[in-house]
């Protein structure tokens, strides 16, 4: 099993891990230009997109891949 996860990126980073780094990045506004959700957009906090991070599977695609795009960037 761990072998299986060697190679992927997003192990051992939570959606929450995710979340803040992005609003770090980019800051709320330009996140919902980034990616257009509601929650990123009309009284944002981490919670409330969390919550609905956790039931849209499209969604947390959308992050997941800004994220990955991001950590590439980065180094």
């Amino acid at each position: 099993m761990a072998e299986q996860q060697k190679n992927n990126p997003l192990h051992g980073v939570t959606l929450q891990m995710m979340l803040e780094h992005l609003v770090e990045v980019y800051g709320w506004e330009h996140l919902s230009l980034k990616i257009n959700l509601n929650c990123f957009k009309n009284n944002p906090s981490i919670k409330s997109s969390l919550t609905f991070l956790r039931r849209t599977p499209w969604a947390r695609e959308k992050v997941e891949g800004l994220y990955l795009y991001t950590r590439r960037k980065i180094r």
